[in-house]
């Protein structure tokens, strides 16, 4: 397609004149008085979004024909239309593609139709989203992250996910989803008890969300429930999400070794099936982009702009299993990231040219994350509590650090959510029983809409300094 333009003026002036509140054409879905007629039933999303590219995302209620159309203008008076897409029962009726050719640093508009494959003349009315391309040159670039959605029985009341409202009122160029996107083994009420008295009414709540999830629908419905607020659906037509994962996703503390024998929520009791049936739902409900070389891979680099690099990383698929934590070599058992995701790392950050390079974790890299929480045993996270030299899954961080600093790579940042409280974090080697690295920070951010917990304990192996906790 040809190269869009728009001025950035144009854009934040239209944004800040309709605030979230005044974005419903682009972010709610639209359900067909006719019945006969397809629905686009879950908004639109975009996301992985790059200088000249970026995915799109929807959903239908029926076998469908998708028609796209990519405009610089709100109006769609100078579309480009592309091929259509169709969707099917067999990924639950989601589309999403990239879009490419795309004008760096520019407002792009996309434009869904939806036709019955049943009968191709009943089409739906249209559903609208817009996103920002990165830029090719200097600027501000303005970004929130967070993790934990819907967790601990937290669903949709009256007032919804406002947490997703307030990021949309700032116009972030885009959001970065550090991970438990859902709660997949987080059953909700319609009324949960307050500590304090009173009632939290989850005013929508659907069956999906009433059991664990363990069928491919179930862990589905994880993701349609959350798209069923509206808050959410607010923010997703008009800002890029960045996806990665962490547990919730699967189920808690997942890792290959989970034991599910004595869990009596769960009638399948594979951890193999549930992870590969979560993976799947969740590469299909996002706009994560499709990496040919490992299908269904999620640790991969986003190049924003020459200021900033993205680098997702995937704390989950790789890891060995959780447990003491306490071995003295880096084996496939001893490791969270796992050699290939770890030389991809090492690579990408030395070839990076950007200025800044976060890397956004989905677990903290100090923090005492305990497997069993009640019994403080087994280590979840990296840290295993040692407060010494490195052992178990420290060792694969350390060479990671160690690499960091002899190879020159200055400005990293580390980014996680999972502990559902904010904290920011400075890593100093003169403090740290590990001291072969440059100093650096982690900030910690969450729940996006979810229990509130810790703080957690520090563990001393890398020197994590407390600098703010809220």
């Amino acid at each position: 397609m040809n190269k869009l333009s728009m001025t950035r003026r144009a854009f934040v002036t239209s944004a800040s004149a309709v605030g979230l509140a005044g974005v419903s054409s682009l972010a709610l879905p639209y359900y067909s008085r006719a019945s006969q007629r397809p629905a686009f039933t879950h908004g639109v999303q975009s996301g992985d979004v790059d200088a000249t590219s970026g995915m799109v995302w929807t959903r239908t209620d029926r076998p469908s024909r998708v028609m796209f159309e990519v405009s610089s203008t709100e109006n769609f008076a100078t579309a480009t239309r592309l091929a259509p897409l169709d969707t099917s029962p067999a990924s639950d009726y989601t589309v999403k593609r990239l879009l490419t050719d795309l004008a760096s640093d520019q407002d792009i508009f996309y434009r869904m139709t939806a036709a019955d494959l049943a009968d191709i003349n009943a089409v739906s009315e249209p559903i609208t989203g817009r996103f920002r391309t990165a830029p090719a040159s200097k600027r501000d670039i303005r970004f929130a992250w967070s993790g934990d959605t819907a967790g601990q029985g937290w669903g949709i009341d009256e007032t919804g996910m406002k947490t997703y409202a307030t990021i949309g009122k700032h116009t972030p160029d885009f959001f970065l989803h550090s991970g438990d996107t859902i709660y997949a083994d987080g059953a909700m009420k319609d009324v949960v008890d307050l500590p304090g008295g009173g009632k939290w009414k989850n005013v929508v709540l659907i069956d999906g969300k009433r059991k664990v999830a363990e069928t491919l629908d179930e862990y589905r419905d994880q993701w349609k429930y959350n798209m069923m607020d509206r808050n959410v659906l607010g923010l997703s037509a008009i800002c890029p999400t960045f996806y990665q994962w962490d547990d919730h996703e699967v189920l808690n503390n997942w890792s290959d070794s989970k034991d599910l024998s004595a869990d009596s929520r769960y009638t399948e009791k594979s951890i193999h099936v549930l992870a590969a049936r979560a993976a799947r739902a969740f590469h299909e409900m996002t706009t994560i982009r499709y990496e040919p070389s490992e299908p269904g891979r999620v640790y991969r680099k986003i190049a924003y702009g020459p200021l900033l690099d993205v680098f997702f990383l995937d704390m989950r698929s790789y890891r060995g299993p959780n447990g003491p934590d306490m071995q003295d070599e880096m084996t496939p058992q001893s490791r969270m990231l796992g050699e290939q995701q770890t030389k991809w790392l090492k690579r990408e950050l030395a070839n990076s040219k950007a200025t800044w390079k976060i890397i956004a974790a989905d677990m903290p890299l100090g923090l005492v994350v305990w497997d069993d929480g009640t019994k403080k045993v087994g280590a979840e996270a990296v840290s295993n509590g040692d407060n010494g030299l490195p052992k178990g899954r420290e060792l694969e961080i350390a060479d990671l650090l160690r690499f960091i600093k002899n190879a020159g790579i200055s400005n990293t940042v580390w980014l996680t959510a999972d502990v559902h409280y904010t904290a920011a974090h400075y890593y100093n080697p003169d403090k740290a029983q590990f001291q072969d690295f440059n100093p650096f920070w982690e900030f910690v951010s969450g729940p996006i809409h979810a229990g509130t917990f810790g703080p957690n304990d520090f563990d001393m192996t890398f020197g994590p300094e407390l600098k703010f906790i809220k």
